[in-house]
């Protein structure tokens, strides 16, 4: 992994005149029009990253990917994009050839008697005996060429600019298809999460409306008051309640996951039933810092620095004359009779050579600002590089949090759960009142809502992880 921590500071020393932008050794790279690690593919570290399709078994998750990989309006419009930086490649690689023309034009002049051309023309003939024509056409046709001499690379660097840039481009994209998989894949588990949150409170309602009518018995029997009775009846529509929650949450997340896919709302298949099987099973992740390389916003952060740096030298060449070297061939005469002629050939050659005198400012600004954007570049990548240490040192720390927290929390749910059924017992046999099977019900569904949240944490976490290592894509 570079280092380009020192040049920031280095760029801002650089004087207009007569210095060099440092070359470092970190910053060396051979002028080749495409980047050595690119030569074979540009997915390079693919054998290193997890397939999206092996990391996630779920086939209906699969099939929700596969459909946002082709209609997800955002990545169709990110790979226009790529499109666009591979023409400006095209064109970058056309500058520095020559430009070949062809051209034609016809014309006709009458100039004044008493001028300079008509004084010419009066006195001259054309042939023994025969006057120039009034009024005197001109026909012409010829291939032209021109060709700036790329004696600094300006051209040439300019065309490996836009080469890195296009593939700054293409590490964006499969940026975007990494958190777009983890963005479904998440949303998909969340849609589960609530499933079975709502199948634990429908069997809570269940069980508190069958202890509702115990209670209800209790009291005709006179052996609880109607204080009683009211407070587990709240207790069920408070429980009702919160359902319809739930199922307001589940229209969201199932939208929010149409809209990635590209699709208008309809109903989301999943497999809620399977929900507690879900792998959650830890990642072989090895050292975060060698696992960096796999992550497309680090290498595109690199690369865009790479493109900066080569900017420089294009900002540079502009203080230096340019040269260029401009042809023609074709043919030109009055009529189009002796059009095609030996003596009517036309042939120019001319050489120029163009240098800034007076007046740099604009091309200073230009120099300024390339020098600028490097330093900009070289924060972005220093920030790429923390930001996905820390993203992988976080979601590997809460894997194995949140497993260590789901075993605590199951174990909560296993004693509340039989804690019901004791309560149950005792009231019924007098000797517990209403108030600890109340609290007893109300504590073994909190708890296990929060079991499935922490399945859920477990399981976003495992998303996240897949996430930070850059992906499979």
């Amino acid at each position: 992994m570079r280092s380009y921590k020192w040049i920031a500071f280095a760029l801002l020393l650089t004087s207009l005149w007569g210095c060099k932008v440092p070359d470092a050794g970190v910053l060396k790279t051979e002028n080749k029009t495409t980047p050595a690690r690119f030569n074979q593919a540009v997915d390079s570290l693919a054998a290193n990253r997890p397939n999206w399709r092996q990391y996630f078994s779920d086939p209906n998750l699969i099939k929700l990917i596969d459909t946002a990989l082709v209609k997800n309006q955002e990545l169709n419009i990110v790979k226009k994009e790529i499109d666009i930086r591979n023409n400006e490649v095209m064109a970058r690689a056309g500058e520095y050839r020559p430009f070949v023309n062809v051209g034609a034009g016809l014309g006709a002049e009458k100039v004044g008697r008493y001028t300079r051309d008509g004084a010419v023309e009066k006195n001259l003939e054309i042939k023994p005996g025969k006057e120039f024509p009034e009024p005197l056409t001109d026909l012409m046709g010829g291939v032209y060429a021109s060709w700036e001499l790329d004696v600094w690379h300006k051209l040439r660097n300019a065309k490996k600019a836009a080469v890195s840039r296009y593939f700054a481009s293409i590490e964006g994209k499969n940026f975007l298809v990494t958190n777009l998989v983890a963005e479904i894949a998440n949303s998909y588990y969340e849609l589960m999460t609530l499933d079975n949150q709502l199948d634990i409170i429908n069997t809570n309602i269940g069980i508190q409306q069958n202890i509702l009518g115990i209670i209800k018995q209790e009291k005709e029997a006179a052996k609880v008051t109607q204080l009683a009775v009211n407070r587990f009846e709240a207790q069920v529509l408070n429980t009702q309640n919160r359902q319809y929650e739930i199922r307001q949450r589940i229209v969201e997340v199932e939208n929010r996951i149409n809209f990635l896919v590209g699709r208008f709302p309809q109903p989301v298949i999943r497999s809620s039933a399977s929900y507690n099987s879900a792998p959650v099973d830890s990642v072989l992740a090895g050292l975060p810092s060698q696992l960096l390389e796999n992550r497309p916003d680090i290498r595109q952060a690199e690369l865009e620095l790479e493109a900066a740096k080569i900017d420089i030298s294009v900002a540079k060449a502009n203080f230096y004359p340019s040269f260029g070297i401009r042809a023609g061939l074709g043919f030109q005469a009055f009529n189009p009779v002796y059009l095609i002629n030996p003596e009517s050939i036309l042939v120019n050659l001319a050489g120029d050579m163009m240098a800034p005198l007076v007046n740099k400012n604009a091309i200073k600004a230009t120099y300024f600002n390339a020098n600028a954007t490097q330093v900009q570049a070289v924060y972005n990548y220093e920030r790429s590089i923390l930001n996905g240490y820390i993203e992988v040192v976080n979601q590997l720390s809460g894997m194995r949090n949140f497993a260590d927290s789901y075993s605590t929390k199951a174990r909560e749910v296993d004693i509340l759960t039989q804690s019901i059924n004791i309560s149950n017992s005792l009231f019924r046999s007098a000797r517990a009142d209403y108030m600890e099977v109340l609290l007893t019900q109300r504590e073994a569904l909190e708890s296990k809502m929060e079991l499935i949240e922490i399945r859920m944490k477990q399981l976003s976490a495992r998303v996240n992880v897949y996430r930070a290592l850059g992906g499979g894509w």
